[in-house]
C-alpha cells in the first residue's frame, strides 16, 4: 500500500478549515495529520510534523500563507506548499509564486480541484488554478526580456493552464524528459527557483499570455 500524502491546513476560517480537512479526512490517499488557523502556529505545527503538503489561507493572523511559504523556502523544508484562497488579485498571485508556492487555488473552485492539486504538488508538478491564467497576464515588465524559445513558451502556458508534465508531454507530443528538460531551461532564463516562479515571471513579463 502507498504512503498516504500527509497534509497540513491553515486558514483562520473555521467553516473552511472544517470542510478542507474533512475532505483530505475521506480520502484513502491522503492524511491529515495538523491544522492551525493563524500563520505562526502553522509554521510551528509544520516543522514538528514534517508534512509533504501545507494548504494554506493567504491572508491569516500573524503570519499570512505567502509569508509562511517564504520562510519555509529560506528553510529549505521539504513541505510543498499550495496557496487557498478567495482572492484572485494578480499581484497577490504572482507575490505567491515568486514566494515558492507550489500551487494555487481558489476557494471558489469544486473542493475536487484542491484535492486533484495536492495529488500533483505531492507528485513533484505545479498547480495554478486553470482560470488564474487570465488573471495573471498583464503589461510587459520593464527591461530586457529574456530570450525563451517557441516551445519554452509553449511549455510553460500549459504549465499556467494547471496540467501536469505528463499532460504538456501528450499535449505538444514530447517526451516527459523533453519537458522536464524544457522547464528547466526556461527557470534558468528567467532566474527562478520553481515551475511557478518561472510562469509567475513569465507572466509579468508578457512572454506568455
Amino acid at each position: 500500500m502507498n504512503t498516504p500524502i500527509r497534509c497540513v491546513v491553515a486558514d483562520d476560517h473555521p467553516a473552511v478549515l472544517a470542510a478542507v480537512s474533512d475532505h483530505i479526512g475521506f480520502a484513502d490517499d491522503l492524511q491529515l495529520v495538523g491544522v492551525a488557523a493563524d500563520g505562526a502556529t502553522a509554521l510551528v505545527l509544520i516543522g514538528r510534523e514534517g508534512p509533504d503538503i501545507a494548504i494554506l489561507d493567504v491572508q491569516m493572523p500573524r503570519l499570512g500563507g505567502i509569508e509562511v511559504t517564504r520562510q519555509l523556502v529560506a528553510e529549505a523544508s521539504a513541505t510543498a506548499t499550495i496557496l487557498y484562497t478567495g482572492f484572485p488579485e494578480r499581484e497577490l498571485l504572482l507575490d505567491a509564486l515568486d514566494a515558492g508556492a507550489r500551487g494555487f487555488v481558489l476557494k471558489e473552485a469544486p473542493i475536487n480541484d484542491l484535492l486533484r492539486a495536492i495529488r500533483t504538488v505531492a507528485g513533484g508538478d505545479s498547480y495554478i488554478d486553470p482560470t488564474l491564467a487570465p488573471v495573471l497576464a498583464g503589461p510587459a515588465a520593464a527591461g530586457r526580456l529574456p530570450a525563451l524559445t517557441a516551445r519554452e513558451r509553449e511549455v510553460l502556458e500549459l504549465l499556467a493552464q494547471g496540467e501536469r508534465n505528463d499532460d504538456v508531454a501528450r499535449h505538444l507530443s514530447l517526451s516527459p524528459h523533453t519537458v522536464q528538460s524544457h522547464v528547466r531551461n526556461a527557470m534558468t532564463k528567467l532566474a527562478a527557483d520553481t515551475r511557478t516562479q518561472a510562469v509567475a515571471t513569465a507572466f509579468r513579463q508578457s512572454l506568455i499570455d
